[in-house]
């Protein structure tokens, strides 16, 4: 399984630094979540990981090589992102999405391999979607759209997977089967996942570890159960809130203004 290491991290889209002096080391066959208030760097850091910035400073290390020093197309082999917001042609079908995952494997003049088709076959069963390989995309419900996007993801074969909030958009319901699957790949198949979610009762349910941020800074970091604190909470987010343990996991509780607690 492959390390993932950030060593004083600053990253910018213009002047101003979206993550000052971030170092975080990503534990191999784990779930780690960035939690964080909106536009505190949590996306960025995963693009940072990716590089896809143009002003980057400080090191991404994969197994202790700089990921600079690493082609776009052996990163693809290695690393697997999903982004916040993915769309496709209304003509693409799922099995033609699957097969993208493969790309970086193929050879300058040649297709997907038996071995990527086996791949394709098991990434899709993985889903839940074997029987729609034949669908266009864009027909399929939003959760098996998700899905969808999951499955080409592990059709890249890759240790490491990155997704920016995966369950944007989803009720209830396929949020939790969508992390349950992702969970189950981190258990199964020895994935290294690192996701931005914005739900602390999800990521208290699903995560191993989680990295708290505010203003572009990891605030607190560490396995859920000692990270995911009130004091912690309050610090990050500006939020009084009850934090205990209900059923083998945390449950995350704000308290309501006074003003706006019911009546009894």
């Amino acid at each position: 399984m492959s390390s993932l290491t950030l060593s004083n991290i600053t990253a910018s889209y213009g002047k101003t630094p979206v993550v000052t002096g971030v170092s975080a080391a990503f534990a191999a066959g784990r779930l780690t979540v960035l939690a964080g208030p909106n536009g505190c760097g949590k996306s960025t850091l995963l693009r940072t990981i990716m590089g896809f910035l143009p002003d980057i400073r400080g090191d991404v290390s994969l197994d202790g090589q700089p990921v600079t020093k690493i082609g776009r197309r052996m990163l693809a082999r290695r690393i697997a992102y999903l982004a916040q917001e993915s769309s496709c042609p209304d003509y693409m079908t799922l099995g033609e999405l699957v097969e993208l995952g493969g790309y970086a494997r193929y050879s300058l003049m040649g297709g997907p391999s038996d071995r990527d088709r086996q791949l394709f076959r098991e990434a899709l069963e993985t889903v839940g979607l074997a029987d729609k390989a034949h669908l266009p995309v864009n027909t399929l419900s939003g959760g098996q759209r998700q899905r969808a996007w999951i499955a080409m993801v592990l059709a890249q074969d890759t240790d490491i997977v990155l997704m920016d909030e995966p369950v944007n958009h989803l009720d209830v319901k396929y949020q939790y089967a969508v992390l349950s699957l992702v969970r189950a790949l981190v258990r199964n198949h020895c994935k290294t996942v690192i996701m931005v979610l914005h739900d602390l009762n999800l990521a208290a349910a699903f995560a191993d570890d989680i990295i708290l941020m505010k203003a572009g800074r990891i605030l607190a970091s560490g396995p859920v159960p000692s990270t995911v604190t009130s004091e912690n909470v309050a610090r990050v987010f500006d939020l009084e809130a009850e934090v205990f343990p209900r059923e083998g996991r945390l449950v995350f509780l704000p308290r309501l203004p006074s003003s706006e607690a019911a009546s009894p």
